[in-house]
């Protein structure tokens, strides 16, 4: 009896999950390692599964670079999906720094211009210039960046295997902060009048 019971439970539960395949994001709860708490079906609308602004962001900042992103606090729809994406343009000469995702896999889809992109493990750089119609794909948490090596604007669009991907910056963690100057000179083989001054330019103290 416990045992048909158990079936049983397990089988409404396999029922419950089909009919309710998504769970649109509730972007007033507080996010949860597993990801947002679900909106109640009754207020899920058709706007929830639509991103709007897919388009060119301002380039004019310290990197020359825009992102403009459709993750989850931007599209409640994709929430627990598994999926999220961006548009990343980059004006001549600009560059998306040393970084990684620590929640996600990127494919980067070349649309107009020519970016060099790479990653680089412990033993090696896998470093590529990229046109139009290329793909390049970083794994998930390797240091990586994207360079426009080309003339004029670059743009490209990006897929993340997550729908919170996550980002972490090397040269904000390194010089956004209030670290003291001297601890990362010792740490980087910088000296402290270089680190004073990237501080300056990113708004870290110390």
């Amino acid at each position: 009896m416990i045992h048909i019971l158990l079936l049983f439970v397990l089988l409404s539960s396999i029922s419950h999950a089909s009919v309710n395949d998504f769970c649109v994001a509730d972007l007033k709860a507080p996010d949860t390692p597993s990801g947002y708490h679900c909106k109640s079906p009754t207020t899920v609308t058709a706007d929830d599964f639509v991103f709007h602004g897919f388009v060119a962001g301002n380039t004019t900042n310290t990197f020359n670079a825009a992102l403009t992103s459709a993750f989850v606090t931007d599209f409640p729809g994709i929430n627990g999906l598994g999926i999220s994406a961006a548009r990343l343009d980059i004006a001549q000469g600009g560059s998306i720094p040393m970084h990684t995702h620590p929640a996600a896999t990127e494919l980067l889809i070349m649309v107009k211009g020519e970016i060099t992109a790479g990653f680089l493990t412990p033993t090696s750089v896998y470093s590529k210039k990229l046109k139009q119609g290329d793909l390049f794909v970083f794994p998930q948490g390797q240091l990586h960046f994207q360079v426009n090596s080309g003339k004029g604007q670059a743009t490209a669009f990006l897929a993340f295997s997550s729908s919170n991907p996550g980002a972490q910056l090397l040269d904000l963690l390194l010089f956004g902060n209030n670290l003291s100057s001297d601890l990362i000179a010792q740490t980087t083989f910088l000296d402290v009048a270089q680190v004073k001054k990237i501080k300056a330019r990113f708004g870290g103290r110390g």
